[in-house]
C-alpha cells in the first residue's frame, strides 16, 4: 500500500525519484526545453513553478532555497534569476511551462512530451471602454402596419355601433314589459274591488234578512 506516498508513480525509488525530477528541472532551465514522457513532465512542472516565483521574489531567502532545490547548482539558479530580473515572465502570474504530446515511444509505448517554457510576454489588457447608450431611433412604420390598424378601428367602430343598437332594443322590451306589468296591475285592482263591492252587497243582503225576521 502506498499510505503517505504522494506522488506518480515513476518506476524508481525515492533517493532515485529526487535525482531524476532534479535533473530534468535543472536541463529545462539550462535549455528551456526537454523531450521527456508525460508523468515525468507533470511531475516537475510544479518544482519549475516554485523556482520561477522565487526568482521573481529576488531576495536572499528565495536564492538560498533555489539552490537548495537545484542541488547546489549556484551557477544555474543565477541564472535563471537574471533572466527574471530581465522581465522574462513579466506579467505572467503562472503557467511558466508548456507541454506539447508527441506520441508513444517504440518499446514501451510511453507516451512523450517536449516541455518547454513559455517565453512569450503577456501584453495587459486594455480598459474596455463603456458602451456608449444610443438613443433609440423612432422605427418606420410600415404601410401594411398602417392598415390594419385602420381596419382595426373600422372593426371597433361597428362593433361599438352594434352593441348600441342592442342596447337601445332591449330597453324598449324592457319599457314595454314594464308597462304591460303597470296594465296588468291596474286590472287585477279593479277586479278586486269589483270582487270586494260584491261581498259587501251579499253581506248587506244577509244582514237585512236578518233583520226582517
Amino acid at each position: 500500500m502506498r499510505h503517505q506516498k504522494k506522488g506518480r508513480k515513476l518506476g524508481t525509488d525515492k533517493s532515485h525519484t529526487k535525482a531524476m525530477k532534479r535533473s530534468l528541472v535543472s536541463a529545462l532551465l539550462l535549455n528551456d526545453r526537454i523531450k521527456t514522457t508525460e508523468a515525468r513532465a507533470k511531475e516537475i512542472r510544479p518544482d519549475v513553478d516554485k523556482i520561477i516565483g522565487w526568482a521573481k521574489k529576488g531576495d536572499l531567502h528565495s536564492r538560498r532555497l533555489a539552490i537548495a532545490k537545484l542541488g547546489g547548482d549556484k551557477e544555474l539558479v543565477r541564472e535563471v534569476f537574471e533572466k527574471v530580473e530581465q522581465g522574462m515572465f513579466a506579467g505572467r502570474p503562472g503557467g511558466y511551462t508548456r507541454i506539447m504530446k508527441l506520441g508513444y515511444r517504440k518499446g514501451d509505448c510511453a507516451p512523450m512530451v517536449i516541455m518547454e517554457l513559455v517565453n512569450e510576454t503577456v501584453s495587459p489588457k486594455k480598459a474596455e471602454k463603456p458602451a456608449e447608450t444610443k438613443k433609440a431611433k423612432p422605427k418606420k412604420v410600415e404601410k401594411a402596419v398602417v392598415e390594419e390598424v385602420a381596419e382595426d378601428a373600422e372593426v371597433e367602430e361597428l362593433v361599438d355601433e352594434a352593441v348600441a343598437e342592442v342596447e337601445a332594443a332591449v330597453d324598449e322590451v324592457v319599457a314595454e314589459v314594464e308597462a304591460e306589468d303597470a296594465k296588468v296591475e291596474e286590472l287585477v285592482e279593479e277586479a278586486v274591488a269589483e270582487v270586494e263591492a260584491a261581498v259587501d252587497e251579499v253581506v248587506a243582503e244577509i244582514e237585512a234578512e236578518k233583520a226582517a225576521e
